[in-house]
């Protein structure tokens, strides 16, 4: 006989003699000599591929006893022998079974510990596999457990999710087919693993109108929100083309489920705000349960308000204004992150929510509301700052809707804080435009709008048509915005007569004179002459060098520009040059229009 064949079947012999020794004696006299004797003798099958003769030695009820109590000890080596067998292979069936019996034999409280020790254990590739492979004895043993169930319900779930938030959560269309670490498989698994208690909570909850043990709802709700925001906060959830059946856009759906079956739902997304939060002696733990949880009830608004989970549930008697109010905080969650998931996911959120909406609808008092101060100034962000240029033209698209939705005193509130705190020419410029808008229909419809007319406009004239640091002021960074005033000018000089003054542009024309026009005719002048210069340099430096090729360096409107031959800074300043002479041209046009009007008034009074 082979020396390697006569070892394994000494093991399985030796196995056979520790269970002999202990099937003699009582329960209360096994001692930790005889777990670890068992513990090693059943490693030492399962290694050598007699995981058969370990799985009938289990079956046999004579060993019934040893196996409930020490059967736990084999949960390591049995995980580490069914990954070590191909999917075919008649030894991982074998150890399988084996598996599914200890859940049945078993001390359902010290295998459960064995069980959340080896998910605790797993890392990397195998978390997926290691989760789904535990999942039905897990459950098992959970639903004998008849102490601690709803605490042990709650510790299972929360180690599954640690294990599982590390792992990057597939987005593109290739990553979600491929599913590469199952990811996607594990987190349904989790949630059918879950069912049975949930089923047992809507239960007690049916039988009892006062139902009080609230502890398993807890852990179930606990569940729902860290699913929230990991997997399906970070994840692309619109219905993919090609996907039939979208594994995260299900799980989003089950999780929606639970939450309406525990009655949760509705309370929680318009309830959190009185909501319970528990104590935490350390403020920092405070803080970060308060940002998961803002993470988890913007993701939960999102799921229903676009995605429509649960929409079917939802009572349709809340006007949109509310619902805009309500998820305005969620909004400035999500527009406050960086990772293109959340943005995207916080932008259409806000989509939606001012879609409902009517043009002119919104009042100006919901601008008391802090959230409809800050989100647009987060919006702004996202237009002037996130690299993602999708991100960004949408993020324009909607701060015109955001616009649009306001009556007049809530435009004009609006516009004057944007131009207070945008701190960007491009968007004063966005916004000057608008205004313009705004000053048109005033004028052409008579809706006796008095925000865009008389001393309310002149007011917000003051904002609008001054150079930020007088004749100092960066014209070139500042363009946009010039640009625009200098145009909105043009057009108030255009459209409103003097004698009318409906404006009252002609009352204020001293101070923008003053404030605006004289300064940036010294502006113009002394940008131009600067820029003259260089360009004269530049070309001076190229004759002495003989080349036009040389890298150097160039700083523009503050800013030091990439490394550039004197050919391309030639562009760049002579560029510059252009945007001043169209400055200057549209400026002249301006002055040439106030003083043929002024002219014209003259002329009728002498």
């Amino acid at each position: 006989m082979p020396e390697e064949q006569s070892q394994t079947i000494m093991a399985v012999d030796e196995l056979q003699a520790i269970i002999q020794r202990c099937q003699i004696l009582e329960e209360i006299d096994f001692k930790g000599e005889d777990f670890n004797l068992f513990q090693v003798a059943g490693q030492k099958c399962l290694e050598d591929g007699y995981a058969a003769q370990l799985l009938e030695i289990i079956q046999n009820e004579k060993n019934k006893v040893i196996i409930k109590n020490m059967g736990w000890n084999l949960i390591s080596p049995l995980v580490r022998c069914i990954f070590m067998y191909k999917q075919e292979d008649d030894k991982r069936e074998h150890c399988l079974k084996i598996l599914d019996q200890l859940a049945q034999l078993c001390n359902p409280k010290e295998l459960f510990l064995g069980l959340l020790e080896q998910i605790e254990q797993t890392s990397g590739e195998q978390v997926c596999q290691t989760v789904m492979l535990l999942l039905q004895p897990l459950q098992t043993v959970l639903l004998k457990l008849q102490n601690k169930k709803a605490y042990s319900v709650g510790l299972s779930l929360a180690m599954i999710m640690n294990q599982l938030t590390p792992l990057p959560v597939p987005y593109t269309k290739q990553q979600i087919q491929e599913d590469k670490l199952g990811l996607c498989q594990c987190c349904n698994a989790v949630v059918h693993f879950a069912k049975p208690f949930v089923n047992e909570v809507v239960k007690n909850m049916e039988e009892s109108s006062e139902y009080n043990d609230m502890e398993l709802k807890e852990e179930l709700l606990k569940f729902c929100m860290k699913s929230l925001k990991y997997p399906l906060l970070t994840a692309q959830l619109e219905q993919l083309e090609g996907i039939e059946e979208h594994p995260l856009r299900h799980f989003a759906t089950e999780i929606i489920d639970i939450l309406w079956n525990v009655r949760e739902l509705i309370p929680l997304l318009f309830l959190h705000r009185k909501g319970k939060s528990p104590h935490w002696e350390n403020q920092e733990f405070a803080d970060i349960e308060q940002k998961n949880s803002a993470d988890s009830l913007a993701c939960l608004s999102y799921l229903m308000f676009v995605q429509h989970f649960g929409i079917d549930c939802f009572p349709m008697v809340f006007s949109p204004s509310y619902l805009l109010q309500c998820n305005m905080m969620h909004v400035e969650v999500l527009l406050k992150r960086t990772e293109e998931s959340m943005l995207s996911k916080g932008l259409d959120l806000f989509e939606s929510s001012l879609l409902r909406m009517e043009d002119n609808s919104l009042l100006h008092k919901y601008l008391e509301f802090r959230d409809f101060i800050d989100v647009p100034q987060d919006l702004v962000k996202v237009m002037t700052l996130c690299p993602i240029e999708h991100l960004r033209k949408k993020s324009l698209n909607i701060l015109q809707l955001f616009i649009d939705k306001f009556d007049a005193e809530g435009k004009y509130t609006l516009f004057r804080c944007l131009l207070k705190t945008s701190n960007h020419a491009g968007v004063e410029g966005y916004i000057i435009k608008n205004i313009k808008d705004q000053i048109h229909l005033a004028l052409t419809k008579s809706c006796g709008n008095t925000w865009f007319t008389g001393h309310h406009l002149v007011s917000l004239l003051d904002l609008v048509l001054l150079l930020p640091e007088g004749a100092e002021t960066d014209l070139l960074q500042n363009s946009d915005r010039i640009m625009a005033s200098l145009n909105l000018l043009r057009y108030l000089v255009i459209k409103d007569c003097e004698s009318d003054n409906q404006t009252g542009v002609w009352t204020a024309l001293p101070k923008i004179e003053q404030n605006f026009l004289k300064p940036l005719h010294v502006g113009l002048n002394m940008s131009k002459a600067h820029y003259e210069a260089e360009i004269k340099n530049k070309k001076e430096n190229r004759r002495e060098t003989h080349s036009s090729n040389t890298v150097c360096s160039l700083t523009v409107s503050g800013e030091k520009m990439p490394a550039m031959t004197t050919e391309m800074q030639l562009q760049v300043l002579h560029s510059a040059l252009f945007t001043f002479d169209l400055i200057e041209s549209v400026l002249a046009r301006v002055e040439e229009l106030i003083e043929v009007k002024i002219k014209a008034v003259m002329d009728e009074n002498s």
